[in-house]
């Protein structure tokens, strides 16, 4: 046997070595719930962030179009983060070797070809420029405790997109049950304000809009990773993404619409940083288990985010978002009181699954 044949099956078993590992952390309940908490917690400080961010360019509720030059910002340099720690990561795991993440996709398609490119640019469409087009725009016409709350939404259209897609994605009694309580947290936060009473304006539409790119994105993002890695094709949907923004937001606001300091520099770092990790390890989690089982983990964000912008917004806790907390909560319990023989079938499955696509790669 030739030195370049050993070496190339050195490669190998070091690259599946790796992804095994990737599977079983994912997959393992510690490693999927401490995933699913801190890419939640991520995501949940951005409501306030963007709100806090907003204050401090002074971008106010009508200059829509400078609301997308700072997530075109935002995203950009994510995309940048992303796509120089999966190169790193993956250098690591090949020691040294060039055949990164992008020559893991060139023994099977090249990363050039159009076909590769046309997969990255529709998630990026969906995952990032059309779910931040409306989200930055619906946030600034709401608080950050409704925008949390409301992206909460985002785990229902996920698992109903899923259902479309992928018929073992099926609608169980405890997922219809958790998905009514969830979606009943929603319309309490969306249709009240002070009292009960009906107020849909614009900037929760924009949300619930956001919500829906999101969803459907994160289930693209899942199909496409059975064959692209993960973070390589993270990284350039948001660095994509990012630019789309910019060029959008430009076009009446400028490259560079804002006077920019030491603070506001730190918080673009600080959500550029929050959706790098927030999405690597969202898709990783998305990539290794069914989508009914982690999707209610996303009615975390209305938690993580309300409190957080009472924290640092000095928003107003009322007896209406406390119930509408409960009722998010709730959901997520009710759908993860899986009997543990189905969870145990269910993982089995999303193994076999896992170890075939690392054959074929």
């Amino acid at each position: 046997m030739s030195e370049s044949s050993v070496e190339m099956k050195e490669q190998k078993s070091r690259k599946v070595a790796a992804a095994l590992k990737a599977q079983q952390w994912f997959t393992h309940p510690v490693g999927l719930t401490v995933s699913a908490v801190m890419t939640t917690l991520l995501w949940g400080s951005a409501m306030p962030a963007v709100k806090i961010g907003y204050e401090k360019l002074q971008i106010g509720t009508g200059q829509t179009f400078e609301q997308w030059v700072f997530a075109g910002y935002r995203f950009t340099l994510a995309g940048i983060m992303l796509v120089i720690f999966a190169s790193v990561v993956e250098r690591a795991v090949h020691k040294g070797d060039r055949a990164d993440a992008g020559s893991t996709i060139r023994k099977r398609t090249s990363v050039k070809s159009g076909s590769t490119w046309f997969r990255v640019s529709r998630l990026a469409a969906v995952q990032t420029f059309m779910q931040y087009l409306c989200f930055y725009i619906g946030l600034s016409l709401s608080t950050g405790m409704q925008g949390a709350i409301i992206s909460g939404a985002t785990c229902f259209f996920q698992m109903v997109v899923a259902r479309f897609i992928d018929s073992s994605e099926r609608f169980t009694r405890r997922k219809t049950v958790g998905l009514l309580l969830g979606f009943a947290g929603v319309a309490v936060v969306t249709l009240t304000q002070g009292g009960f009473h009906v107020k849909l304006g614009l900037g929760d539409i924009c949300l619930i809009l956001s919500a829906l790119f999101g969803g459907i994105g994160n289930v693209l993002a899942k199909h496409e990773s059975r064959d692209l890695p993960v973070l390589w094709l993270t990284g350039r949907q948001m660095l994509l993404g990012g630019i789309g923004l910019m060029i959008v937001g430009t076009v009446k606001a400028g490259i560079t619409p804002f006077q920019w300091e030491l603070e506001t520099m730190l918080l673009l770092a600080y959500l550029a940083f929050l959706s790098a990790a927030g999405f690597g390890l969202w898709n990783m989690i998305m990539k290794y288990n069914a989508v009914g089982k982690v999707s209610m983990y996303l009615f975390l964000i209305p938690v993580f985010g309300v409190f957080l912008s009472v924290v640092l917004l000095g928003e107003h806790f009322n007896e209406w978002t406390l119930a509408a907390l409960l009722l998010v909560v709730a959901g997520i319990v009710v759908v993860n009181r899986t009997p543990a023989q189905a969870i145990a079938t269910n993982d089995l499955d999303v193994t076999r699954k896992g170890a075939s696509n690392q054959s074929v790669s």
